[in-house]
């Protein structure tokens, strides 16, 4: 009596027939999978376009680059360094800065000295600004005059700035050139990446 209430009490076990199991894996086997693997390029493809485009505008209008190639820099910028700047510096430029400019068709990076209002002297004693003689760490010769350059003492006049390379002697600047308008710079040196030298 009790092993016939026990067998009744058991939950019925479902069984998939052979059958089902074969037209499942019929299934399986026939589902179209191209379309689904151009659909994956494609969209993979459209993300890489994506990326190069954003690359593209952004190195285009809002920053730059290009290929420093002289010795009036060094050695905080080198023969060779790609140098990576900000377009954009509404605020204009300090004291310290390295900016990228353009003299005579060729790209040049220099030295912000003095800004609008400072006055500018060189003398035997070296670089003054606002009469104050200057302690310029990372730079080790003498700021010395051209003989064919600019007259000193000279103050920087609105929306210019007065340039100098780290690498006084010989360095094509605002000694020969006089100060350059902000708005004729091409932008704010934000980093370098060394390619000699390593």
């Amino acid at each position: 009596m009790g092993r016939a209430y026990r067998s009744q009490q058991r939950k019925p076990v479902f069984r998939v027939e052979p059958a089902a199991r074969a037209t499942r894996a019929k299934a399986a086997v026939a589902a179209p999978r191209g379309p689904s693997i151009w659909k994956d390029l494609l969209s993979l493809l459209l993300k890489i376009a994506l990326i190069a485009l954003t690359f593209v505008l952004l190195f285009t209008f809002l920053f730059g680059i290009m290929r420093y190639q002289e010795p009036s820099m060094a050695p905080a910028i080198k023969d060779g360094d790609l140098v990576f700047f900000y377009r954009y510096n509404q605020s204009g430029y300090q004291p310290g800065d390295a900016v990228a400019l353009e003299h005579k068709g060729q790209s040049h990076v220099r030295r912000v000295i003095a800004t609008a209002g400072d006055t500018v002297d060189i003398t035997e004693s070296g670089l003054l600004i606002n009469g104050a003689l200057q302690q310029e760490p990372g730079i080790y010769q003498r700021t010395e005059r051209y003989e064919e350059g600019m007259s000193f003492p000279l103050t920087v006049p609105e929306g210019q700035i007065f340039v100098l390379g780290d690498s006084r002697a010989g360095a094509t600047d605002s000694r020969i050139y006089g100060c350059v308008k902000i708005e004729g710079t091409l932008g704010k040196v934000m980093t370098v990446i060394r390619r000699r030298g390593i």
